[in-house]
């Protein structure tokens, strides 16, 4: 039984009966066996409004206690779940829950507003997250179930509700589980279907390996669960831990995270690389070289001592208690890794992809070497095939890896063979077999609350501004450039230098960013005096034009 996902959280639930689960910051919060009696209601609505094993129920909101209620109830009723990232546009959810062909939507009430549920005529019903009423229901026995869901709640447990009660479906492993889109746009999304195997594959070897965490120890949720990083190793990961999460519930602005930080104090966090990256840059580097401490910094045992202090203030900043930080979804900028491994600070780097649930490879802060995202995880195993680079492209084989994409065979043949997976990365494996990302012939830029952008999206709406002969967006600093070569002889035509042409590209933009997500809007925008550099193929260098 212990190779089920569903049997490890209900196993849980049982075991930390009394401990807190899951709260909003700075808001309510609820035991496991809360969690219990809200999945148990949540199972006896699907279950009368006639949902039946493998039908799909989707979730779109920002992260909360109550969404991670609706995740966990759909993956342990035997509901394929698909969590859609909140901050896609209006047209994309539709498309999504659509293209899913989901009967339920839970979301929230700022997104429904924007919502017309007669542009998704598959759906029996739309529940408000925060207390599972409904937003709208085409379903009688839906209507009636929910109106009435506490009576019969209560006719079917009418002693009272306890451990003894808490079943869940026992799935075989190939079935579906989750199907999580790799991008909001309608021409571009692929739904990567996720089996029962996969997720509980993700859990159990977080559960073998990060030993740190016991029952009650506090996390916080900070990427969106609409990501498997998030959904798989911060919550259900946790979950199944017995883990006390804390979920943001708003945009994760700095002083919002080392408030949670300061108040949780968390022996384990995961992260993407911007938020480790900024305190240093910002905050250590600037004071490592004043003159003074340049000085100080080269007289032995000074050193030692100063960086020991530099160290601490690291660790009060991220609650004092950090055991191991894990950074996924990039890598981390070599200076502050290096900075990093000089202090001994507890800070490892992990790799994986949507298509793995989400984990390739993974290393204890204290051997894996800097530059490298670890080794191949267990019920796993990689092969590099070299092609034109030095580097060879990595293929992945075993438990975590998809199915395929949703409706989309010919996605995936282009990256599947004989089972084994190409990740579309450049890599090398050491002796040692730690895995070192050379460069990566996807594109992808993560955004900074770890949201996929794909450039090439941005890039084809760019292209159609007047004037743009061609563009790239590349990211700088955490935020993302536009770099635009533009069409000079047309410009000169209309009377335009340069300047005028740099003004106009800059309202363009402004113009472009209001059909953007919030993740994915351009910062800036650099004007190209050249031609991009091009492949024989004619396709741009993007290599080059990286910061």
């Amino acid at each position: 039984m212990d190779n089920s996902l569903n049997f490890i959280l209900a196993k849980s639930i049982k075991n930390n009966w009394e401990g807190l689960a899951l709260t909003d910051f700075n808001g309510v919060s609820y035991q496991y066996r809360d969690i219990a009696r809200k999945i148990a209601k949540l199972h006896i609505l699907f279950e009368n409004c006639g949902i039946k094993r493998g039908d799909k129920i989707a979730t779109c909101g920002k992260n909360c206690a109550q969404m991670s209620v609706a995740i966990i109830a759909s993956i342990t009723y035997g509901a394929v779940t698909v969590p859609i990232l909140h901050e896609f546009k209006t047209d994309n959810i539709h498309h999504l829950v659509n293209h899913s062909e989901a009967k339920l939507l839970f979301t929230d009430s700022s997104i429904w507003e924007n919502l017309d549920v007669a542009s998704m005529p598959g759906l029996i019903g739309v529940l408000q997250v925060s207390d599972f009423s409904l937003f709208y229901s085409n379903s009688d026995e839906l209507t009636n179930s929910r109106h009435h869901l506490n009576e019969l709640f209560g006719k079917k447990y009418p002693e009272r509700f306890t451990q003894d009660d808490v079943t869940y479906y026992e799935p075989e492993p190939e079935e579906l589980a989750l199907i999580n889109y790799t991008s909001g746009s309608t021409g571009f999304s692929k739904g990567v279907m996720l089996p029962y195997r996969a997720l509980h594959s993700n859990v159990k070897f977080c559960m073998e390996e990060l030993k740190i965490l016991q029952p009650g120890d506090g996390i916080i949720c900070m990427l969106p669960l609409a990501h498997m990083f998030g959904l798989v190793i911060e919550m259900l990961h946790t979950f199944a831990m017995g883990c006390h999460i804390h979920f943001l519930t708003r945009v994760p602005s700095p002083k919002v995270i080392m408030d949670a930080f300061a108040l949780v104090k968390p022996k384990v966090i995961i992260a993407v690389p911007l938020i480790l990256e900024k305190i240093i840059k910002t905050r250590v580097f600037p004071l490592l070289e004043k003159p003074i401490m340049s000085l100080m910094m080269k007289v032995p045992f000074v050193d030692d001592f100063l960086l020991g202090k530099i160290k601490e203030k690291i660790e009060i900043t991220f609650g004092g208690n950090l055991k191991q930080m894990i950074i996924g979804g990039a890598a981390l900028n070599n200076d502050v890794a290096n900075f990093l491994k000089r202090i001994n600070f507890p800070v490892t780097v992990g790799y994986g992809m949507t298509e793995c649930a989400p984990l390739i490879s993974y290393a204890p802060w204290d051997v894996n070497p800097v530059g490298s995202c670890g080794r191949i995880v267990t019920r796993m195993e990689g092969k590099i095939e070299h092609g034109d680079f030095e580097a060879g492209e990595l293929w992945v084989r075993g438990d975590n890896v998809m199915l395929g994409y949703y409706k989309n065979q010919e996605a995936t043949d282009a990256v599947m063979k004989d089972g084994w997976l190409n990740t579309g990365d450049l890599c090398e494996i050491d002796e040692n077999g730690f895995l070192y990302i050379r460069g990566r012939s996807k594109t992808m830029i993560l955004g900074p609350s770890g949201q996929n952008i794909y450039p090439e999206e941005i890039e084809q709406k760019i292209n159609n501004l007047p004037y743009v002969c061609e563009s790239l967006v590349v990211e700088d600093s955490g935020k993302l450039v536009a770099l635009i070569y533009p069409d000079l002889e047309n410009g000169t035509k209309q009377g335009m230098d340069i300047e005028a042409l740099t003004k106009l590209m800059e309202s363009s933009i402004a113009t472009l960013n209001k059909e953007l997500p919030a993740y994915s809007k351009i910062a800036s925008v650099k004007m190209q005096s050249e031609e991009f550099e091009k492949t024989p193929k004619r396709s741009i260098k993007r290599f080059l034009y990286q910061h």
